[in-house]
């Protein structure tokens, strides 16, 4: 696992272990259990939940994001990135290094 300020475009992220994510209409609501907490990850949010379930990239990701939600590309890997910095800073997603 990679320590870092801030996620970059070429950064690869997945999942973190210890969450129990459950669909409530078109968003995911989700419980870490390390920490107690409860997260609504939304809607689009959820879609980078699953796109996430095994190690990405973070600009496939963002591709991904705005080839179904047709957003402008800078947009969008921003608003991601910051999604993404949160989500590590809360400790539910891990930067994966590349052997």
């Amino acid at each position: 696992m990679i320590k870092s300020d801030q996620i970059l475009p070429k950064h690869i992220v997945t999942q973190s272990e210890g969450n129990i994510v459950s669909d409530m209409g078109n968003e995911k609501v989700m419980l870490n259990i390390e920490n107690g907490k409860y997260y609504n990850l939304g809607e689009i949010g959820g879609d980078i939940w699953e796109s996430i379930s095994k190690p990405t990239q973070v600009n496939e990701l963002v591709h991904h994001i705005v080839k179904k939600y047709e957003v402008q590309m800078d947009k969008c890997e921003e608003e991601v990135i910051s999604f993404l910095e949160n989500m590590y800073q809360e400790n539910l997603i891990e930067l994966v290094v590349e052997d």
